[in-house]
């Protein structure tokens, strides 16, 4: 592993993998689409044969990315290969050839940003399948998981912000970006200094950088306005790799995390998580995520994917390579997986996304819901909107609600399904084709209200007129339809205009 103390070099190797084209577009210039592609799959033949030629830019591909030897004075045409050789970047191999000590892959920031995420070798593509590697110490790169927080979170400036279990840095590099302080901890020390790497390399500014686990390198006093966590949160019997399986029963791991979150965050002060949680039989799920929930702050759990227990030990099963080995030493390790969660009467697993946000508020509100259709990348702006809307909900009763003005929510359409030829439909859907992507039933009164909602008119007013056009006692109507109004406020439908 390089050393982390040379800032310089860092620099001039940055200065060299740009000046070679060594990013994400370049790449894929290079690469084509299906290459470039497979190699995010960590497959290596298709990059192999695209890059036999001896320019800059292949060079660096066949050393960093695809771990090949290359004669030192090819790399010294690109590289301060010096310093790389001093610096531990690069290590001598045979007589004249060199060979990188890390992967480095060029990562594009949200804004088009030149980054670099350093990880172990062969260990550049994190999740299920990518390394088969059984070192538990081993530092993980871009993986689904990590884009996918990356994603999700929040990107409001604030003052400091807390990556717990960082990893490669990926989380920290990109918290950097929008907060004056980042402090990154993680119980494997090898971790921290990738991230140190990570950080350097992608010309972001130093973080502080603490070994523990989750929040033990946290000061009692500190708190955070961003909390940001891919934490190991695997269910398995034991913590067999650290960079992964959570060592604590069950889902213990990801419950005291959110749980013990509360009191590190600001007043109105986001945290997010990718989590695992069991299903446990006579035992609803959502209210075991509730209960999760700490004092004070609202939340919003999403449950994206179940899997039975089964398929969950063999999809973890393959991401360690166990199916690669002794058959019998497999077996044995998949009954482990399913006496564990026969002991707990676990019947499956939910993965999903936690964020919690603290508030003032006497009564917060927790939702938790399933949603495992497409979503639109990135939603970090979805999400703090989501809260916003929370705000407004508790801040109008009924009345008030009536007296607001609403404007229909961009890119929602509205379907209408019923057998051909009938007269009504048997119900109309809204539709929203950004963001989540919600639909909504609605009724005859909902639809119509919505489609005319342009934020000229208060809520009341309309409801008026539509009770007027269908026949309808206007008093009645605007005391059954304000519960719709909310749902469709809450869900992102209508938003409230002034």
């Amino acid at each position: 592993m390089p050393a982390s103390d040379r800032p310089d070099t860092a620099a001039r190797l940055r200065d060299a993998l740009l000046a070679a084209s060594f990013t994400a577009d370049g790449l894929l210039d290079l690469l084509g689409a299906a290459a470039y592609a497979a190699l995010a799959r960590s497959e290596t033949v298709p990059a192999l044969r695209a890059t036999r030629g001896d320019t800059p830019l292949e060079t660096l591909v066949r050393l960093f990315l695809l771990q090949q030897p290359v004669p030192r004075a090819r790399v010294a045409d690109v590289l301060p290969v010096a310093e790389a050789l001093e610096g531990g970047w690069l290590t001598p191999v045979g007589g004249d050839e060199v060979a990188a000590t890390v992967d480095v892959r060029p990562y594009g920031g949200p804004g088009g940003e030149d980054w670099f995420i350093v990880s172990d070798l062969g260990c550049a593509v994190g999740g299920a399948g990518g390394i088969g590697q059984h070192d538990e110490g081993v530092v993980l790169g871009v993986g689904g998981a990590s884009t996918t927080l990356a994603g999700i979170t929040v990107r409001t400036p604030v003052a400091a912000a807390l990556d717990l279990g960082t990893g490669s840095g990926i989380q920290a590099l990109h918290a950097a970006q929008h907060a004056t302080r980042v402090t990154a901890t993680d119980l494997n020390p090898r971790a921290l200094h990738t991230t140190a790497l990570t950080l350097a390399l992608s010309g972001a500014p130093a973080a502080d950088l603490r070994a523990g686990s989750l929040f033990e390198p946290v000061r009692d006093d500190e708190t955070f306005d961003l909390i940001v966590s891919n934490p190991p949160f695997v269910i398995s019997p034991g913590a067999r790799l650290t960079y992964r399986d959570g060592g604590m029963g069950g889902d213990d791991l990801c419950r005291s995390l959110v749980q013990q979150a509360g009191e590190r965050l600001t007043e109105g002060g986001f945290a997010q998580f990718l989590a695992n949680w069991q299903h446990v039989a006579g035992e609803d799920w959502q209210d075991r995520l509730r209960s999760w929930v700490p004092r004070g702050c609202d939340a919003w759990i999403v449950q994206r994917e179940v899997q039975d227990v089964t398929q969950y030990a063999e999809l973890w099963l393959r991401d360690a390579g166990d199916h690669h080995g002794d058959p019998a030493e497999y077996q044995a390790r998949y009954d482990a997986w399913l006496d564990e969660f026969e002991a707990r009467k676990v019947r499956a697993v939910g993965f999903g996304w936690i964020t919690l946000r603290r508030t003032g508020s006497a009564e917060p509100v927790v939702t938790v819901e399933e949603w495992p259709h497409p979503v639109e990348q990135p939603l970090g702006e979805t999400v703090r909107a989501h809260f916003d809307r929370l705000d407004y909900l508790r801040e109008h009763d009924d009345a008030a609600l009536l007296e607001s003005h609403f404007r229909l929510a961009g890119e929602v359409v509205q379907e209408q399904v019923g057998l051909p030829g009938a007269e009504d439909p048997e119900h109309v859907v809204l539709r929203q084709h950004r963001g989540m992507r919600r639909a909504t039933k609605v009724d005859t009164v909902g639809a119509g209200f919505a489609g005319v909602c342009d934020g000229t008119l208060s809520a009341g007013r309309i409801l008026d007129a539509i009770a007027q056009l269908v026949g309808e006692d206007p008093v009645l109507l605007r005391d059954r339809t304000p519960a719709q109004i909310r749902l469709l406020v809450e869900q992102g439908f209508l938003e409230p205009v002034g």
